[in-house]
């Protein structure tokens, strides 16, 4: 069958750059989970059109869920968010053991056919004005899409990249950070363009983006293949963990899945990440309505609080916020990148540990750059602080295969992901029931989020022991006969895969191909997905410009 694992095995001549290309287009698709809130706004008047219908004081849940007579309000809507999260964890933990089996192409063209029948569910839940359809289409079917396609090219690429592994991961998951960065701009343009008299244009973007993701999906999908057992980079010598990472298995074989969760080191990392999830996504989701809260006037040269501005000056400030929050965005992806390679030369554990110490030491230092007024360090802040958020999701593979080997990797990360199906609800939830007890007892807006930063410092403290106490995996736990990692160069390969590996000892295999249709084919696979992340970066910065500017 054209899904089946051993189809995708690469064979003789295959360049290894054409799999970074291929997770990209998953990612890049999927990724659009963080821009979720764009739409928000526009269904609050679903029913209204210009202006949101009010549900009649004391209406169920229930009601509120199946009413065709008035609108949804912003919390109703933000539960989606929250399911993206709940099951993007959770079936990545269910079907991680599965992925390992199936191989990464069978999971992204189901990872295809959840997410983007998700937003198909959806749109007729627009059209029919029924809010369980949203929450089952894009929240369940969707979210468990999400977590299919986040792992499925991780596994992957760290087998053709044993000689980067941070690199690797952080390539894949950039364009889970960029998804959103491209697709809010191309949705506020789609809405625009639908909207009418009878619609705000929502369901009609959601076909329009369930079939761009599809095609982007599927076409990433059928480009993964995964390499022959045995298979090493030609030219180079086996690989090596960095030096102050290998706190794991050097030898060529791996735990399972069920050995690995066993193990005192999964679950310190399994807190790692719950934690730093935990503090970033708390600021993810109130980054506009904070730089507009503590600064107010400020932000247009007056000393006015942001409870006095008028109409007139809270769009212009709502417009520097949006600013803001692209930016974020934008240093989101940037660090999964930049991080994820650092961490092939510091080792994964020391960049662990630099992301919790400077990230409290960040967090700690936001109330007084508040009252100071210093805007500019003030966004330079943040912009590192979730610099370091997307670096601690690009890296955490790359640390897993330190510690457990590449054999079960996919599935290992899968477990691992629940963290942030915890952090999706532990982070917001403190965050902003904390904020809002703040300004309940009276704390000024402007001081409402000093002891808030103050929590998220000290979650990161705790992290920053978690992480100290990673210790290597005992070998007495890696019997002989589990599933291979990439073999030694000095290894037999098995006979099925010989012809392929001597392609590779004889030059006929190369990372940068000749002058040829190969290399075209590459740069025009790069060019893919380049152009639309180009085109997410220039809008981002257009609109950072207002509050740069």
């Amino acid at each position: 069958m054209l899904l089946d694992k051993h189809r995708t095995i690469a064979g003789p001549g295959f360049n290894r750059w054409l799999v970074p290309p291929a997770a990209l287009c998953i990612h890049l698709c999927i990724g659009m989970a963080y821009g979720f809130s764009v739409f928000w706004l526009p269904l609050t008047r679903a029913v209204g059109i210009t202006a949101p219908v009010a549900c009649p004081a004391g209406m169920s849940l229930l009601e509120k869920l199946t009413t065709t007579t008035c609108d949804w309000d912003k919390p109703l809507l933000g539960w989606m968010y929250t399911l993206f999260f709940v099951f993007l964890g959770s079936s990545a933990a269910l079907f991680g053991t599965w992925l390992e089996k199936a191989g990464p192409r069978k999971a992204g063209v189901v990872a295809a056919c959840c997410w983007c029948g998700g937003l198909v569910i959806s749109a007729l839940g627009v059209y029919l004005h029924q809010l369980w359809l949203l929450w089952l289409g894009s929240g369940v079917i969707g979210g468990i899409g999400l977590g299919l396609g986040y792992i499925s090219p991780v596994s992957t690429l760290i087998k053709w990249f044993p000689d980067r592994r941070g690199m690797a991961s952080g390539m894949a998951i950039m364009g889970f950070g960029g998804g959103a960065m491209i697709g809010s701009p191309l949705a506020d343009r789609l809405m625009k363009y639908f909207a009418g008299p009878e619609s705000v244009g929502v369901w009609q973007t959601f076909l329009v983006l369930a079939g761009v993701y599809f095609v982007f999906m599927m076409v990433g999908s059928f480009a993964y293949r995964v390499p022959p057992e045995g298979w090493t980079p030609t030219g180079r010598a086996p690989a090596t963990p960095a030096p102050t990472a290998a706190v794991g298995l050097d030898a060529p074989r791996s735990l399972t899945v069920a050995q690995a969760c066993q193990t005192r080191q999964f679950w310190l990392l399994w807190l790692v990440l719950c934690l730093n999830v935990s503090a970033g996504i708390g600021v993810i989701g109130m980054a506009s309505p904070m730089l507009q809260e503590i600064f107010g006037g400020r932000l247009l040269g007056t000393n006015i609080p942001f409870e006095e501005l008028d109409a007139g000056q809270l769009g212009r400030v709502a417009a520097m916020a949006a600013g803001f929050t692209g930016l974020l965005s934008l240093f989101n992806i940037l660090g999964r990148f930049f991080w994820s390679s650092l961490s092939d030369t510091l080792g994964r554990k020391t960049t662990y540990c630099l992301f919790f110490l400077l990230g409290a030491a960040l967090y700690a230092a936001v109330p007084g750059v508040g009252q100071s007024g210093n805007i500019p360090l003030f966004c330079g802040i943040f912009c590192l602080i979730l610099s370091m958020y997307g670096g601690g999701f690009a890296a955490i593979p790359a640390y897993l295969a330190d510690l457990f080997g590449t054999g079960s990797v996919g599935a290992i990360h899968g477990r691992l992901l629940t963290a942030w199906s915890v952090a999706g609800i532990l982070g917001p939830v403190l965050v902003n029931y904390w904020n809002e007890y703040q300004v309940q007892a009276g704390v000024p807006r402007a001081r409402a989020y000093d002891q808030t930063m103050l929590l998220l410092a000290g979650l990161l403290v705790v992290g920053f022991f978690c992480n100290l106490l990673v210790r290597p995996v005992p070998t007495r736990l890696v019997p002989a006969g589990l599933a291979r990692g990439p073999a030694p160069a000095g290894d037999q390969p098995a006979a099925a895969n010989a012809g392929s590996l001597r392609s590779h000892a004889e030059g006929t295999t190369s990372d940068i191909p000749p002058m040829s249709d190969g290399l075209i084919w590459l740069v025009l696979f790069w060019l893919l997905v380049a152009v639309p992340l180009a085109w997410g970066v220039w809008m981002t910065m257009r609109q950072a410009w207002a509050l740069l500017g």
